[in-house]
């Protein structure tokens, strides 16, 4: 039973997004200040840096930042990076990841690893495979393709890296953890739970992006106010089919919760409000026309059932839709 359930995760993957996340293995480094590094390294695959302790300096295409502790670090496939350790010891776990649009191919580059994969310059290496070796076959598709499968969004703009240092760091920092106990043990199942571990770290790295995205906004409001204005046009222009507020946060790549916060602030009424009072303004320029059923106008202007619409007119005009089309109809 547990042997068919896998596949079928994969198939159900494959065919909602396009792709499957290739389950990783990971290392584990504990770098001194001391430590030779290379000048520079890439990788065919998605690297995943999480820093337990200590400060690096990274250099990535170019650009050069700090990490501190806690810190997550994304690294695209073929970026050229560089690190250099300010404060020792610098304890980090790395994980190599990437995806391919074909199982098989996917599962044969696990099985194919380099001879000579080492680990980094001179660090310590403690527990832990060296990483798989994705090979031409597997997909470079950027992170963002699979986390806009997992959120339905697009939280963050091409980049050779991406930093993570929000609320989210002990998640990630527990599921990384939990990679590397499983990857270095042969328990029952555990290509399946290497899947679900990497499902779940992605799913926890879209939110993550997510958070980062929305803080960004706070700090830029005018961007953030951009946005909410693009959301009441999508509301303006779509009310009619039954949009959600939830498809309209996701339309401008924001959480429900904080595009009804800032939808508020901006026009004072909640999105829902809006959506329900442009609706009911529909339906009353509808109602003046008696050739059209009170039922037809309901569907018309984006309620599921006429139960709804009854409902929600009574709330907003204090009386039912046919009442207001006896009072009102020419």
């Amino acid at each position: 039973m547990v042997e068919d359930l896998l596949p079928a995760l994969e198939k159900s993957l494959l065919e909602s997004s396009g792709s499957i996340p290739v389950v990783f293995e990971g290392v584990e480094h504990c770098y001194e200040t001391s430590t030779p590094f290379p000048t520079s390294s890439s990788h065919t695959s998605h690297e995943l840096l999480y820093l337990r302790r200590g400060k690096c300096e990274f250099t990535v295409e170019g650009k050069t930042f700090q990490l501190n502790k806690g810190s997550t670090l994304i690294i695209r496939p073929q970026a050229v990076h560089s690190v250099r350790v300010l404060e020792g010891p610098a304890d980090m776990v790395v994980l190599y990841f990437g995806f391919s649009s074909d199982i098989g191919k996917a599962q044969q580059a696990l099985l194919s690893k380099p001879k000579d994969t080492q680990p980094m310059a001179n660090g310590r290496l403690r527990g832990g495979p060296t990483v798989p070796f994705l090979q031409e076959n597997i997909s470079s598709r950027p992170l963002e393709a699979f986390l806009d499968f997992a959120s339905g969004e697009k939280a963050f703009e091409d980049a050779p890296y991406l930093i993570i240092s929000g609320k989210s760091r002990q998640a990630i920092s527990s599921l990384a953890d939990r990679i590397m106990r499983e990857s270095r043990q042969d328990g029952y199942a555990k290509d399946m739970m290497m899947q679900l571990l990497t499902m779940e770290l992605l799913i926890t790295l879209s939110r993550a992006f997510k958070e980062e995205w929305e803080e960004s906004l706070r700090v830029k409001n005018g961007r953030a106010r951009e946005l909410v204005l693009i959301a009441k046009e999508y509301l303006d222009e779509n009310y009619d089919r039954g949009v959600t507020v939830a498809e309209t946060a996701s339309y401008v790549f924001l959480s429900q919760g904080y595009f009804t916060r800032a939808f508020r602030d901006e026009f004072g009424i909640s999105p829902m409000n809006y959506l329900m009072q442009i609706r009911i303004e529909a339906a009353c320029r509808l109602l003046t026309k008696k050739e059209i059923k009170v039922s037809g106008i309901a569907t018309s202007v984006g309620f599921s059932s006429p139960q709804r619409f009854n409902v929600a007119f009574r709330k907003q005009k204090g009386m039912t839709p046919m009442e207001y089309r006896h009072k009102y109809a020419k």
